[in-house]
């Protein structure tokens, strides 16, 4: 495990990571060096095997207000078309890696969430968002596609494709309670109790049967193209497996011992 991150501060404790992007003078925006850390981060955790859940929260007054102006999109005036793709498949790669991740990803959202920073709530499991949380696919404003990081694949997925294409399409605000409504938000806070409500969630989660929740994960997302019959079989073949896990097993004998089940993942 690498153990110092330049560009995010990490916390592990009792199976939740916490990750925090901590750039709080500048809304967290991110950087070159962020979106690779993030990129990075996540495939380590899964190889660790320790980590059950993971927080995704940023310090101070907001989430993420996107990528920095001055350090990603001047910089990017600059590149040829072969570093610009590099570049974009980075970004798209931290998206993947959020969703590929074997363990649930809770979004602790409060003030901002812009750009880059909104798709990295919406690539989240959970978004849980105080009444300050507000969201803004910003792409088009800036003059480029909508469909930034995987955003016109999830966020039909997530809300509808009505209200996807006007989000990603005019770029507007969409605050708490309208994002709450239209499902974007997935658990409302009190004000400023996100992130200790996301951590709420995660340690729930984290104390679960953990090989459960990672499949359930795993077939959300490979099943969201596949028709309904390869899906059956993808379900009845994935149960098979964990019908024959110690999880399973242990159900059954908490249950006819009356007590709680231990979960071990696996």
């Amino acid at each position: 495990m690498t153990q110092d991150w330049r560009h995010l501060r990490l916390n592990i404790d009792s199976g939740v990571a916490t990750v925090t992007l901590a750039r709080p003078d500048k809304l967290n925006a991110l950087t070159f060096g962020a979106y690779a850390d993030l990129r990075d981060l996540l495939p380590e955790l899964a190889r660790d095997g320790s980590v059950r859940a993971l927080v995704l929260g940023g310090e101070g007054r907001g989430f993420c207000s996107g990528g920095d102006v001055d350090e990603i999109i001047g910089a990017t005036l600059a590149m040829d078309t072969g570093q610009l793709l590099d570049f974009n498949r980075m970004t798209g790669q931290t998206v993947r890696a959020l969703r590929e991740c074997p363990f649930p990803v809770v979004a602790a959202v409060h003030g901002v969430a812009a750009g880059a920073g909104a798709v990295l709530a919406l690539a989240a499991d959970f978004r849980v968002a105080d009444p300050t949380a507000r969201f803004a696919f910003l792409f088009t404003r800036v003059g480029l596609s909508g469909g930034d990081m995987g955003a016109a694949y999830l966020l039909p997925r997530v809300v509808g494709l009505g209200h996807a294409t006007r989000l990603l399409m005019l770029g507007e605000p969409v605050r708490a309670a309208e994002a709450e409504r239209i499902g974007l938000i997935s658990v409302m806070s009190e004000e400023g109790q996100a992130a200790d409500a996301a951590q709420s969630l995660a340690r729930r989660l984290a104390e679960g049967p953990a090989l459960a929740h990672a499949q359930t994960k795993a077939l959300l997302t490979a099943e969201l193209d596949m028709p309904l019959a390869a899906a059956v079989e993808l379900d009845a073949a994935t149960q098979a497996l964990l019908m024959n896990s110690a999880d399973y097993a242990e159900f059954h004998a908490a249950f006819s011992e009356k007590r709680p089940p231990k979960w071990r993942g696996r």
